[in-house]
């Protein structure tokens, strides 16, 4: 498709302005220290986008420390393939599947304390640059966990470790003491037509 000089010459002006912007956004951001990041929301793509931050991690040859505190019912791709870095990522699977699976609340709370357990090893270990909380938000949100002890294990950590926490239903106070969160937005999904859980996908 071609587009007129005149075109092609507003384009290059408003790009022009635009890097001066965000040229000057960066030159401003000059502290540099370990993030507090939060994936919280209905819609697909916590963990995944949690993940995708683990790989990142290990493809700059940091160290990363894993604990799932809900899922662990069943297998997933991201364990099957984070295990072949025993390096690199410390792995650990603490839960027993979806509260709905479980029913049994003294059971998780005492298998969310455990891994907790776990979780504060990481974060005091100055070795590990990345630690992911995945679905530490549905611990918070039942009641397993309280979030102040937890908040102040992860404001105790080493200056430059990153924690990312997912799960729905971020409690308002981890929100506050976050430094970046992102909300996922449900707007479809494959299960609410009937599809199955797709392999390399959900799991």
């Amino acid at each position: 498709m071609s587009e007129s000089p005149e075109r092609d010459a507003r384009h290059k002006a408003r790009m022009q302005r635009k890097k001066a912007v965000v040229d000057g956004k960066i030159a401003q951001a000059t502290d540099e220290h370990g993030l507090l990041l939060v994936h919280t929301g209905n819609g697909k793509g916590k963990s995944s986008a949690a993940f995708g931050m683990v790989a990142r991690a290990l493809g700059h040859g940091l160290r990363v420390g894993v604990v799932q505190f809900i899922k662990g019912a069943a297998s997933t791709g991201e364990e099957a393939f984070f295990r072949r870095f025993p390096e690199q990522v410390r792995y650990h699977v603490m839960g027993e599947g979806f509260t709905w699976e479980t029913q049994d609340r003294q059971r998780d709370i005492d298998k969310a304390c455990e891994a907790w357990v776990v979780a504060r090893e990481l974060l005091d270990d100055p070795s590990i640059d990345l630690v992911l909380l995945d679905e530490l938000n549905i611990a918070l949100k039942y009641g397993y966990l309280e979030l102040e002890p937890l908040l102040a294990d992860i404001q105790a950590r080493p200056l430059h470790q990153h924690v990312v926490v997912t799960g729905r239903g971020a409690p308002p106070g981890l929100i506050e003491a976050a430094d970046t969160v992102t909300e996922m937005t449900l707007v479809k999904h494959a299960f609410q037509a009937g599809v199955k859980a797709q392999k390399g996908i959900e799991f």
